[in-house]
């Protein structure tokens, strides 16, 4: 938002509020915009052929279980 305000020519945070300065430069807001892309990305995955390794992706099932807490430590051996 510190660019927006420099870009209306705004100096303190608290002088207007950021929902107006993004309306006065027909912004939108990073929630929408990632949002909207993920979409977009999302749709373009759903056109492309069966046979494609993203799409394989979506329907993956991984067999097995997760052993629970944390995971061993490997001691770590250093050539000199």
């Amino acid at each position: 938002m510190r660019v927006v305000r420099q870009m209306c020519g705004i100096k303190l945070p608290g002088e207007v509020a950021c929902e107006e300065l993004r309306d006065r430069l027909g912004l939108k807001d990073v929630v929408t915009v990632l949002q909207r892309n993920r979409l977009r990305w999302y749709g373009h995955v759903l056109r492309k052929d069966d046979s494609v390794w993203v799409k394989k992706c979506m329907h993956f099932v991984v067999e097995g279980v997760r052993p629970r807490g944390r995971p061993k430590r490997k001691e770590v051996v250093v050539g000199i």
